[in-house]
């Protein structure tokens, strides 16, 4: 039986939110568009995400002092950060440049690069509500980080102090102005700090669109689709074989499937190191006299909350480095349900049934940048991944990106230090 072949394309492995606006923005310019998933396209972790838009969010994960957190943290089954230890190179030697990059220089340097891409993502997002109708709830209320100790307050004032300096704008508040700005719930905290520009929207809903609106524009969808391996020919790959034994012809080719990103990346002898950090999220209906005004973030506990569409309210949190899996740990969900009443006395919210719970891999890389760009070895891959919790949030920033680098266009941001093969 003869190996059918389709046309050449531009080709995307993965349709998460990453994928879909690199989709959306490549046809904008004409390109056609196949996209392949591994799965039936029915979850990912774009779906069940706390919703934020957060150019506040300019601190990367590897910082100085989180080692020692996180080790910690190992030994509370709750916590809000766990490695689960095991004996795997891949997990050691992501360690150890996690570790590495965990100091002063780098975190100075990585910071205007998350500003700058979130801030991209910002604007980008705000044109798209505008030109395809807003109907993915997105809304500019900002984001408050709520601090329950004065210490960690104190702390955050510095770093809205760093904002500030930065060009994102940051509000420092007394526990009287954060009651006012949240009246029916009257947070138990020592203060917070607001971040106007930030915003959120409903997941659930932007991915149904995207989906919907590059369906109509002709993008090619092949779900239930795993890419057994590739065809290479003068330092480009030709095609891509599926599992079925189908050929998929490629010009230019982005792998962009998160966590699953450092599978693919071996396949092709590229060294690309990530870990699958796991996020736990419970949707609920707000509460008549107990509503929630604006997103927020539990700082000491590291739990989001999101008031979204249809009157809900979205719960979520924690960052377990556990390898790629989808095992429900019930003690982090409750880690997450603990914290809520801490913050919000009159709250209390009670722990779900497991099949309530959603959960979610984010792509961490270790010094906390995302990898975007064209690779060495071959001439016509590009990689989108690594964004970790920041996926949703700097998803249309990435997407136009990766349609300048597939057009030799000039990049709307210095994209230098997320290299995808800075490690090799």
């Amino acid at each position: 039986m003869a190996t059918k072949t389709r046309l050449p394309n531009v080709v995307i492995i993965g349709s998460g939110i990453i994928g879909l606006y690199s989709a959306y923005y490549l046809k904008q310019k004409g390109h056609k568009v196949t996209i392949i998933e591994r799965t039936d396209g029915a979850d990912g972790c774009s779906y069940g995400n706390a919703g934020m838009i957060v150019p506040s969010h300019f601190i990367p994960l590897a910082v100085p002092g989180m080692i020692e957190k996180g080790i910690r943290w190992m030994f509370n089954s709750e916590s809000p950060f766990y490695v689960k230890p095991r004996l795997n190179w891949d997990l050691i030697s992501w360690g150890l440049k996690f570790y590495k990059a965990a100091n002063p220089k780098q975190v100075e340097q990585a910071m205007p690069a998350l500003r700058d891409i979130s801030l991209l993502a910002k604007k980008l997002y705000q044109d798209f509500a505008k030109e395809e109708t807003n109907d993915f709830s997105f809304e500019e209320r900002g984001l408050m980080m709520l601090c329950k100790t004065e210490h960690n307050f104190d702390e955050e004032a510095e770093v809205a102090e760093t904002a500030n300096k930065l060009g994102i704008e940051a509000r420092v508040l007394d526990v009287a102005t954060l009651h006012q700005v949240e009246p029916e719930v009257k947070p138990d905290v020592a203060g917070a700090v607001y971040y106007p520009g930030d915003a959120h929207l409903y997941p659930n809903a932007l991915v149904k669109k995207l989906k919907d609106l590059l369906l109509k524009q002709g993008v090619e969808f092949l779900y239930n689709t795993e890419v057994a391996d590739f065809e290479v020919e003068n330092s480009r790959i030709k095609s891509i074989r599926t599992q079925s034994g189908e050929r998929v012809a490629v010009e230019e080719l982005i792998i962009a499937t998160g966590s699953w990103s450092p599978i693919l990346a071996k396949q092709l002898n590229i060294n690309l190191p990530l870990q699958a950090g796991k996020g736990y999220s419970i949707t609920l209906e707000q509460r008549d006299g107990k509503k929630l005004n604006i997103p927020s973030i539990l700082l000491e506990a590291r739990v989001a909350i999101t008031p979204m569409a249809d009157n809900l309210i979205r719960f979520g949190g924690t960052m377990e480095i556990g390898g790629i899996n989808q095992d429900i740990n019930m003690n982090r969900v409750r880690g997450i349900i603990k914290a809520v009443p801490e913050f919000f006395p009159d709250y209390p919210i009670e722990v779900p049934r497991q099949e309530k719970v959603w959960s979610g891999l984010r792509p961490c890389s270790p010094d906390g940048l995302p990898y975007i760009g064209r690779t060495r070895k071959y001439k016509n891959l590009i990689i989108a991944s690594g964004h970790a919790m920041m996926g949703l949030s700097l998803a249309p920033g990435t997407g136009k990106l990766v349609q300048e680098i597939v057009d030799d266009e000039k990049t709307s941001i210095d994209i230098s230090l997320y290299k995808p093969e800075r490690y090799d």
